[in-house]
């Protein structure tokens, strides 16, 4: 115990001495301390040797998950990092950005100014998940909070990397990336340089860190300010920290249910920590650390603390307790297999408070993360230190303190699993909301057959009467109206006889005195007979003629495709006749069956008098003469 204190005291006098040593008012240029030294192969390099790969993922959108979905996600997780070996560091970096919608349709008709001017200035929250895989340079010394590079002046110089170090940590991120998009639920892609580095004109995620603006923004130079309060530009930041095993809940899972939109009968899942990603609305990161060091060495090291915690059992109730929780820990190392890891969790989140001030934003936060099951324990002290190991290449200068020891599929359960809604393109698709209000267009027809998602174009709305299902089709129809589809609708009870009015269409009702009439043969001016016409025109016959419960044979096929193509030639040789079913049948009578008499087709393989007969009911003077003569 002595010898603890001791230490205790030289360390928080090393700080002091470096604190009086370094004026208040003193300014450092962020040149002289910045931790990444180049760029080789797409890897960030540090000045301590250590390189880094930065990755981007495409996760599930939020509420488009099963129960069954995230415990695959959980798996493949867990699969994942069991093929990083020791001295990696993960970070997981989940940005989250307020942004406001300017235009939400292109078109200048009345709908569409209004809609514009309805949903102009709502903000919603952008979100971009990035993942930096580190192996630690064999050589690097380890850092703790006072010993942090952000308070070095000086670095050791990077040490020459043999070529194996470098070609075997590619291939250990590509098994990993491939064993991370096993199911398609994730998507990875790797950064180019440009993307992590940026250019004149474009933030890249360096700058983004850095300076709080979104990627591809245009990059600010901006004061970086931890005393008396972190400040980075105007914008104001806190920091909360799940570092503390004592804050954590006693079990994690997979996912949670979401009560909100949950019932006694159904389960409504998100991902364990969903408040704190894509449900805090606000500007925020969610920073996810899990560091693979050595376990055996891990668990020796606890060992020691345990029988320590033992034997200072009576003098506390606390120890004996903490005694007994090493030993839980162990057991379930040593019965189930697994390794232990460290891991660490933050958020930082800012407002320049025009919209939030930063006692709401603080309260806001401090509210996520009790609704996640977690105790809110705000950083002041170690903020800074957290804030710089953020920064994408510099993971392993996360403070050994703030890291409490778990297991890979615990730790697991605290990453952000889920997305924002993906909006497809402006005015492409239909136009909907999110919960939140917010537009998003989704294009249900045709990228699904572009992607191979499905061939199927059937669409069912479902709801209780008064519910909006008339509405929302009309909604549709005018979305793919405008972007000029062909629409036919079958209407009952006239919900889209306005719609058709407005749109300028054709719009056709049984009345007694002017029933319902169509015109299948009329082809227009330059238009040819292709395949689809002559094939629905024989489907129309067919069913005209025959019964569902009589045959239909090959030969009565034959005859009607002569019949259809025939009646075509006679048009063109005939321009005065005008094409509809009453000239057809003439045609038939007459033309036809001479040309059936010729060929000697006999009455069993086509009743050409039994057709006429069956037909007759639509020709001139028959019961429903009108139905198929449309002029």
């Amino acid at each position: 115990m002595f010898v603890i204190f001791l230490l205790f005291i030289i360390i928080l006098m090393s700080a002091i001495l470096l604190e009086l040593k370094t004026p208040k008012d003193e300014r450092r240029d962020l040149k002289e301390m910045f931790p990444l030294y180049k760029m080789e192969q797409g890897c960030l390099l540090s000045k301590q040797g250590d390189i880094t790969l930065c990755l981007e993922l495409t996760l599930p959108e939020l509420f488009t998950s099963s129960t069954e979905e995230y415990e695959q996600l959980h798996d493949v997780w867990v699969k994942a990092m069991g093929l990083l070996p020791q001295g990696f560091v993960m970070h997981k970096k989940d940005v989250f950005t307020k942004d406001t919608v300017a235009k939400v349709s292109g078109e200048q008709d009345f709908l569409s100014v209004s809609t514009n001017r309805h949903f102009k200035g709502r903000t919603k929250l952008h979100h971009r998940s990035f993942l930096m895989l580190t192996k630690l340079s064999p050589a690097r010394k380890p850092s703790g909070s006072v010993s942090s590079n952000l308070l070095r002046k000086h670095f050791i110089e990077p040490a020459v990397l043999d070529s194996r170090f470098l070609t075997d940590f590619i291939s250990q991120v590509a098994r990993f990336e491939r064993v991370l998009s096993e199911g398609g639920l994730i998507k990875s892609i790797r950064l180019t340089e440009e993307e992590i580095l940026g250019t004149k004109d474009k933030n890249g995620l360096l700058d983004s860190h850095l300076n709080l603006f979104p990627i591809g923004a245009s990059p600010i130079l901006t004061d970086i300010q931890f005393k008396p309060d972190f400040k980075i530009g105007a914008q104001k930041v806190v920091t909360y920290s799940l570092s503390d095993s004592e804050d954590l809940p006693s079990s994690v899972s997979s996912f949670k249910r979401y009560d909100k939109y949950s019932t006694d009968k159904t389960i409504l899942p998100t991902g364990y920590v969903a408040s704190l990603g894509i449900l805090l609305d606000c500007d925020h990161s969610y920073e996810q650390f899990i560091v693979i060091g050595d376990g055996a060495q891990m668990l020796k090291t606890l060992d020691q603390k345990r029988r320590r915690m033992q034997s200072l059992s009576l003098s506390g109730r606390e120890n004996a307790l903490s005694a007994e929780a090493i030993t839980d820990f162990m057991n379930e190392s040593i019965s189930k297999g697994l390794t232990p890891i460290k891991a660490h969790f933050h958020i930082h989140a800012w407002t320049d408070g025009k919209d939030l001030n930063l006692e709401e934003l603080d309260t806001k936060v401090a509210a996520a993360i009790s609704q996640a099951g977690f105790r809110p324990r705000r950083e002041d002290l170690s903020a800074a230190q957290l804030y710089w190991a953020a920064l994408p290449g510099n993971e392993s200068e996360i403070p050994p303190n703030e890291l409490f020891d778990t297991f890979i599929p615990q730790a697991v359960c605290l990453l952000n699993q889920e997305t924002a809604y993906r909006s497809d393109t402006l005015d492409t698709g239909t136009r909907f909301c999110d919960r939140n209000g917010i537009p998003l267009w989704v294009d249900m027809y045709d990228k699904p057959r572009k992607t191979g998602l499905t061939s199927n174009m059937g669409t069912l709305v479902c709801g209780s009467s008064g519910g909006g299902k008339s509405m929302t089709v009309n909604h549709i129809l005018r979305s793919q109206f405008i972007q000029g589809g062909h629409i036919v609708v079958v209407d009952i009870g006239g919900s889209y006889k306005a719609q058709c009015e407005l749109s300028k269409g054709y719009y056709f009702t049984y009345e007694e005195n002017n029933p319902i009439k169509f015109n299948p043969f009329y082809l227009p001016n330059g238009k040819l007979l292709d395949t689809e016409k002559k094939e629905s025109l024989k489907s129309l016959l067919a069913a005209l003629w025959k019964q569902e419960n009589e045959d239909f044979t090959r030969s009565e096929y034959v005859a009607l495709s002569g019949a259809v193509a025939g009646y075509y030639a006679h048009l063109a040789n005939n321009p005065q006749v005008f094409p509809c079913f009453n000239s057809f049948y003439e045609y038939l009578q007459s033309d036809y069956l001479t040309l059936l008499a010729k060929q000697g087709v006999q009455q069993r393989y086509f009743d050409v008098h039994n057709f006429l007969y069956v037909l007759r009911p639509y020709y001139k003077g028959g019961e429903f003469d009108f139905l198929l003569n449309a002029k």
